[in-house]
């Protein structure tokens, strides 16, 4: 049997981790749990939940955070970010996905994350246990702030994402990207160099070390195309590249690009966009 940490029922990264559960074989029942982020207690509530069971996660920040304090509470290796699975076989994502690895898993419990889009998200109906660990003697809620996501689209969530980097130039030009968003009604993103810069907050990171986004359509503005960049954004749809380096290495992972300046292009798209729909 295989037991699935989900973050949320509802979650897309969760519902591949149940695809990767199934895949393994056998019976298969999944676990949420309630309460503030706490990753050490998380980890016991799902070890004394699994029993003897195999566990799998999402290649989340958290689900990957999460198990490999289980893998550590077991003494068990953990494979992390998996996109197949051939019995005591497996094939996963490293270095930001430059490098897929063939391994095996040495271990009588099976212990894995499911590389982010790697699965087609499962739409069992599966009833998921609700765990609420103590954490008393463990972490101390002094409070919690919600960011204010000011009625903006959430990163994470978007169907579409305009998305800048060096070069954008500055803070102030990501104006233009604000402004052909608002009329997409997608939220905008950034690279690492935008957030290291400080032209933008490290929330709207779009990499490796960011938030991995899975739009219907990826603009990438004046983005070089760094590896851990691309691990950010690959599970996009389409993705279409400006950038006025003919030689970028975004380009390579374009399904449309645009060779030119942005700050002349997003504003001509911005007002064709206003033509067509008459405002």
């Amino acid at each position: 049997m295989t037991l699935v940490f989900m973050e949320s029922a509802d979650d897309e990264l969760s519902r591949q981790a149940l695809t990767l559960a199934h895949a393994l074989g056998g019976d298969v029942r999944a676990v949420t749990i309630d309460g503030p982020y706490a990753p050490s207690v998380w980890a016991t509530a799902i070890v004394e939940a699994a029993g003897g069971d195999d566990i799998v996660g999402p290649g989340s920040d958290r689900g990957n955070e999460v198990l490999a304090h289980v893998a550590a509470q077991l003494d068990l290796p953990l494979a992390a970010n998996v996109t197949e699975v051939r019995g005591a076989e497996l094939t996963r994502i490293r270095w930001g996905g430059t490098l897929l690895e063939e391994a095996q898993l040495h271990s009588e419990r099976r212990l894995m994350t499911a590389a982010p889009f790697a699965f087609e998200a499962s739409n069992s109906l599966l009833q998921a246990q609700v765990l609420s660990p103590s954490l008393d003697g463990a972490v101390a809620v002094i409070d919690h702030l919600a960011p204010d996501a000011g009625g903006k689209v959430s990163l994470a969530d978007a169907k579409v994402v305009v998305s800048g980097g060096r070069g954008v130039g500055s803070a102030e030009g990501f104006a233009i990207l604000e402004e052909l968003a608002a009329l997409l009604d997608a939220a905008v993103g950034c690279s690492r160099v935008v957030t290291s810069a400080g032209w933008r907050p490290h929330a709207d990171q779009v990499g490796q070390t960011g938030t991995k986004v899975s739009p219907d359509l990826y603009i990438a503005c004046g983005i070089s195309g760094a590896t851990q960049h691309i691990a950010g954004c690959k599970g996009a749809k389409a993705l279409l590249a400006i950038n006025a380096d003919k030689e970028a290495t975004i380009f390579a992972h374009a399904d449309y690009a645009v060779i030119g300046d942005l700050h002349e292009i997003v504003p001509a798209i911005t007002a064709e966009l206003r033509k067509v729909r008459g405002s």
